[in-house]
């Protein structure tokens, strides 16, 4: 039988991730509505994204392990941004469509599963965005994502 490879397996290897973000980061900083929210990026986000969203992926853990990341990390550069929907819609809609662009596979599975952890990603960049703290412990896990995770209903702490 025929093992399932991870979406970082069928998506290609770390190349087609540094690719995929090298070229929507690039539209990113031309776009009027979020040219100004990515002006000031570190030179190396483009390569940190990368390695994160491969790693999420089944790639290698390069973004914790060469990085020093974590998720609680990725969350924190969220905090106190005030993104909007607008705003994430736009992120979503470029990366797709840069998506296309690369060739990155586009079969209904892959692409089902991958457009659900950027939907769930992003849906939590807005939440993160408007805090003032790093609501998540240190020694949270990095997430895994693969054919068919939702990450579980969100249910923010009630006050």
């Amino acid at each position: 039988m025929k093992k399932t490879p991870t979406l970082f397996e069928r998506a290609g290897d770390h190349q087609t991730f540094e690719i995929l973000f090298r070229t929507f980061y690039a539209k990113v900083l031309q776009d009027d509505l979020l040219g100004d929210v990515f002006k000031d990026m570190s030179p190396h986000h483009v390569q940190l994204v990368a390695h994160f969203v491969a790693e999420v992926f089944g790639g290698d853990k390069l973004y914790t392990d060469q990085d020093n990341g974590s998720h609680a990390a990725m969350i924190g550069k969220h905090i106190g941004k005030m993104l909007t929907e607008e705003k994430r819609q736009r992120w979503v809609q470029l990366l797709l469509q840069t998506a296309d662009e690369i060739g990155l596979k586009n079969d209904p599975e892959f692409r089902s599963a991958f457009v659900g952890y950027i939907e769930w990603g992003t849906r939590l960049a807005v939440i993160n965005s408007q805090l003032t703290e790093n609501p998540m412990d240190t020694n949270e896990p990095m997430p895994v994502w693969g054919w068919g995770e939702t990450g579980g209903p969100y249910l923010p702490e009630e006050n």
